[in-house]
């Protein structure tokens, strides 16, 4: 997969996107300020950064246009809550490649990256945007999710829950999370429409994936043996 560097001040969103790449196969780090990511990117070059514009030590732009230079082949996604378009127009003037504003859906973002890592590697390695588990294959470029016997059908929700859980393998994943990054972080209705997704998941993956209940929380989408 990728080397991949995170630059965001929140703790909480940092762990968060870390967690979710290294779910995917990923070799992520989250460093906090733009100092640390500078160190970190001479230490070892990253393929791919992802940047938040609200640092507390360096401006965002700046810190684009630092790592363009020290970095020029990584690929470069500033993840921001600006959504101006002199803001768009300035990020990707200072190297940025991609702009994504907050709040996105990890979905989202995952298949931006993987698009990116795909166009950016070398011909023959075209692996960063599919995740396996164990029988079942996920592509996040097409957006198809495929077994030895075929396409499984599976509706725009049901797939982007899958891969959301899927980045997660192991890991329990709150209801609340689930809800404000497969749906909306605004969402404010019931979420008895994320158990009838569970459920159709079930039904359509059999026993290839197992999801797991987690009682008052949420659920676990078990790591497959194979």
């Amino acid at each position: 997969m990728a080397r991949i560097v995170i630059v965001e001040d929140d703790a909480a969103i940092g762990d968060r996107l870390a967690g979710m790449l290294r779910g995917l196969g990923h070799e992520a780090e989250w460093c906090p300020d733009g100092a640390t990511a500078v160190a970190r990117v001479a230490r070892e070059p990253a393929e791919l950064i992802l940047v938040d514009l609200g640092l507390p030590d360096v401006d965002g732009f700046r810190l684009c246009h630092r790592l363009r230079v020290s970095a020029p082949t990584a690929v470069l996604v500033v993840l921001t809550a600006r959504t101006e378009e002199m803001d768009v127009i300035q990020a990707l003037e200072s190297g940025a490649d991609d702009y994504l504003t907050k709040p996105f859906r990890l979905a989202e973002l995952q298949a931006r990256i993987a698009a990116h890592l795909r166009r950016a590697a070398p011909a023959g390695h075209d692996d960063a945007d599919r995740v396996h588990l164990g029988s079942l294959l996920i592509d996040l470029a097409a957006r198809r999710c495929s077994t030895p016997a075929g396409d499984v059908d599976l509706r725009p929700r049901e797939f982007d829950l899958l891969v959301r859980l899927a980045a997660s393998s192991g890991q329990a994943v709150s209801r609340e999370d689930l809800m404000s990054e497969v749906w909306d972080e605004n969402w404010f209705g019931s979420t008895k429409t994320l158990d009838v997704h569970v459920a159709a998941l079930r039904r359509k993956l059999g026993d290839r994936v197992r999801i797991t209940t987690l009682r008052h929380f949420g659920y676990r989408l078990e790591s497959p043996s194979g």
